[in-house]
């Protein structure tokens, strides 16, 4: 097992100790049994707790040294799973507060857990972790459609919602691959999984069709390539038919389209986004755009609502900080897990051709052309 990594730095936009500062900010939110909310109480409030943003707040204190907090982290999930793979989409101070299981939650623990290994090496930390892998994302495929993309929750009642979302669909094929590259590690292949990646990414790329249409939000603008479904030239025109859409110079990434207010984490991912695709010089320059959202404690305010000039919500967020210093580590290429959003195992994230072209239509259409 590699001792725990030094925090990464930014040359002229942050230091190792400014992003050390920013993963204490994390964990002086963290909760007692080791869960990690949005947000400590704010105005009165408490912030909730999802699987999603709790294992990418866990990645963040791996990467800035804090592998302590990172493992308390992993050690609440791995004990609050549920019988059939999930998690509850939401807790507040410890309470199930929505109970229904989304996919996407669940899928992300195999990210987390390969990032793990990958930044500290220890195998015998992914073998206890593997059972929850493995019933995590068995539970994700159990809502994936014969055409390859996978409904986005399953509610309490056992039934599953009736739509498919991008933007979950994108970061599952991100961790679909990570749970295989998880299993060839671990000696427990799992072909079928591949499989399930190699549809879903075909159904991200090229069925539009297929997902709910939440195109307002900037995240389905840009996951389809933070994920990997989408790269090179595609990924390109991606970003240049939006750009002016959602991001606002010197300010940063939208959250929605149609509000004036930018979010740091949206910023940041895209960060990780253009970065990926390698367009590294807007990837830096948006980085560096959105430090004025840094709070003078090292957390970053989660947005600024420049009409009327003001952060909104108005809290600090652990997604946001986290966000911030994967965003970090990426442009630094500095920790083990660094190149996460690039590739996985040594090969590269990227397109993927349909597995089962047929379910899908596109060996009809091809069959038609040919006639």
């Amino acid at each position: 097992m590699r001792s725990e990594t030094a925090p990464p730095s930014v040359p002229g936009v942050l230091t190792a100790d400014d992003v050390l500062a920013t993963a204490r900010s994390i964990a002086a939110q963290q909760e007692a049994s080791g869960a990690i909310p949005w947000f400590s109480p704010t105005h009165g409030v408490p912030g909730h707790v999802d699987a999603w943003n709790h294992v990418e707040a866990a990645m963040a204190l791996s990467v800035a040294g804090l592998g302590a907090e990172a493992r308390r982290a992993y050690e609440w999930l791995r004990g609050v799973q549920r019988p059939d793979g999930s998690w509850p989409a939401k807790w507040v101070l410890g309470e199930v507060t929505e109970p229904g299981g989304e996919s996407n939650h669940a899928a992300y623990v195999a990210v987390g857990v390969w990032h793990e290994l990958l930044t500290t090496g220890d195998e015998d930390f992914a073998r206890r972790m593997w059972p929850a892998v493995r019933r995590a994302i068995d539970f994700t495929l159990g809502l994936q459609t014969g055409r390859g993309e996978i409904i986005w929750i399953r509610h309490e009642s056992g039934e599953p919602s009736d739509h498919a979302l991008l933007t979950g669909c994108s970061s599952i094929y991100q961790s679909l691959r990570c749970a295989v590259a998880l299993a060839e590690r671990l000696g427990e292949h799992q072909p079928d999984w591949e499989l399930a990646a190699d549809q879903l990414g075909h159904v991200v790329a090229a069925h539009p069709e297929a997902f709910a249409d939440k195109s307002r939000w900037s995240m389905d603008w840009y996951y389809p390539v933070l994920g990997g479904p989408v790269r090179g030239a595609d990924a390109a025109r991606r970003f240049d038919e939006a750009w002016d859409t959602f991001v606002v110079p010197g300010l940063g990434c939208r959250c929605v389209s149609d509000q004036p207010w930018v979010t740091a984490a949206e910023s940041c991912e895209l960060v990780l986004a253009l970065d990926a695709s390698g367009d590294r010089d807007r990837a830096l320059e948006l980085f560096t755009t959105v430090q004025h959202l840094r709070h003078e404690d090292g957390s970053y305010w989660t947005g600024w609502q420049f009409e009327n000039e003001r952060h909104f919500p108005g809290d600090r967020s652990t997604y946001t900080a986290a966000a911030v210093i994967l965003a970090a580590d990426a442009l630094a290429d500095a920790s083990p897990g660094s190149r996460l959003f690039k590739e996985i195992a040594g090969r590269p994230l990227g397109p993927s051709e349909a597995s089962d072209p047929l379910a899908c239509g596109c060996a009809l259409v091809a069959a038609a052309n040919r006639a």
